[in-house]
């Protein structure tokens, strides 16, 4: 299955998810605006965060979903790697691994077609 595909099934089971606890899922979503919303960090420099913490942690999900947002943000090729490296530092050798999935699915996200 392609990262495009695990992310939309992903997306799919979030709104079964949002449907079944819909006042937790909400306050989730308010959480997330909160946390994303531009400060002393801009919204792009929050997502870098979100993608090294999905690596190190070794989230699937999360770092499909961020790297999505990430590309949709604008982000290159060398500014994802770079925050791979970091990810990789503070994740040891499983966070290598995942690195390279967040690279990989970066390159699927955009590919043309």
């Amino acid at each position: 299955m392609s990262y495009k595909e695990q992310l939309a099934d992903k997306r799919r089971e979030l709104r079964e998810l949002r449907k079944a606890i819909p006042d937790t899922f909400a306050g989730f979503v308010e959480m997330e605006k909160a946390a994303s919303a531009e400060a002393a960090l801009d919204h792009k420099q929050k997502e870098y965060v979100a993608l090294g913490i999905g690596i190190a942690i070794r989230c699937d999900s999360c770092i499909l979903s961020h790297v999505s947002a990430l590309v949709r943000l604008g982000a290159s090729r060398e500014e994802i790697a770079d925050v791979c490296g970091m990810a990789i530092q503070m994740g040891g050798g499983p966070g290598l691994m995942y690195a390279a999935k967040a690279l990989a699915a970066y390159d699927e996200f955009t590919a043309e077609g």
